[in-house]
């Protein structure tokens, strides 16, 4: 993804593209399934300290332009939203947690269930979490 590209995306959802923040998407677009926050450091190890990176994802967690997983690992795990609006809990998928190698899988073609809740109550965020072993850690 170009660096227009980057900086085309941040605009739409409301974010100034700063060099820190034009860094992280570019380490998040690179990545093949969800980051945590010491995946990102590692990445940007000469580039950019811990507190600047957990800035920028708070601020891209609150326009839309991450999303959190809490997948167990007792490490908040972040991943792009692919729709250029408002993302919406009927654009959330699935993830799986393989409990021997640590990696967290984006199920994206197997949506979350519908949950049906009491009146009154709001769902913001639904975490659909399945944990087992991967493929790669059976063999």
């Amino acid at each position: 993804m170009s660096h227009t590209d980057i900086e085309n995306i941040l605009n739409q959802k409301g974010v100034r593209p700063t060099p820190n923040r034009i860094l992280v998407m570019k380490e998040l677009t690179k990545a093949t399934r969800p980051v945590s926050l010491s995946d990102l450091e590692a990445a940007l190890e000469f580039s950019m300290d811990k507190a600047s990176i957990f800035r920028v994802l708070e601020l891209f967690s609150e326009k839309d332009v991450v999303h959190l997983i809490e997948d167990g690992s007792r490490s908040l795990k972040y991943e792009l939203c692919h729709n250029d609006t408002h993302h919406t809990i009927s654009d959330q998928h699935v993830h799986f947690y393989c409990e021997r190698c640590k990696e967290t899988y984006c199920f994206e073609n197997v949506s979350i269930p519908t949950v049906e809740i009491p009146d009154g109550f709001r769902a913001r965020a639904i975490n659909y979490m399945i944990k087992g072993i991967c493929p790669k850690c059976v063999e």
